[in-house]
């Protein structure tokens, strides 16, 4: 039994959409690949076939835990959370107490994090630092340079 993990109704879409794609269209590729190579002869010589043998190996591992980390996937109810603190999904509004900077980031899942996005994984330094944090209260931030401090300013869900 895989751990629990929490995502977004798009985030488990995603994955679900990913699994189909694998047990659909990255199957009937591997044993295109793998029907080739048979052709092709003797296959105690035919690299191609071990290659593409491998191939079906990898993507049956892939599908085999991405369909665990489905069956383990809850979709988080907003209406059910404590919006007065930093939790999974909070879009957190934070300030740099020593400069002044101001930052949006949302909390997700390590696999729907993308900084681009201003996603970052509760499992990531800055995570770890504001989960259960309060408007008003500092957030203390493991970075590379140091400790940061950090005010939030806002919590939105």
């Amino acid at each position: 039994m895989g751990k629990i993990q929490y995502y977004t109704e798009e985030g488990l879409k995603k994955l679900k959409d990913e699994l189909h794609e694998l047990k659909t269209k990255g199957r009937q590729d591997i044993a295109k690949q793998i029907a080739e190579a048979r052709d092709k002869g003797d296959l105690s010589e035919n690299a191609e076939y071990d290659a593409a043998k491998d191939a079906q190996g990898l993507l049956e591992l892939k599908i085999s835990k991405l369909e665990e980390v489905v069956g383990n996937a809850r979709v988080l109810d907003n209406s059910k959370m404590d919006t007065s603190k930093v939790g999974i999904l909070s879009t957190v509004k934070i300030k740099n107490v020593k400069n002044g900077m101001t930052v949006t980031y949302t909390l997700v899942s390590e696999e729907e994090a993308d900084l681009k996005a201003n996603k970052i994984s509760l499992a990531s330094p800055f995570g770890k630092g504001l989960m259960g944090k309060k408007v008003g209260e500092i957030a203390q931030i493991n970075a590379p340079a140091g400790v940061v401090e950090f005010e939030v300013l806002e919590i939105n869900y």
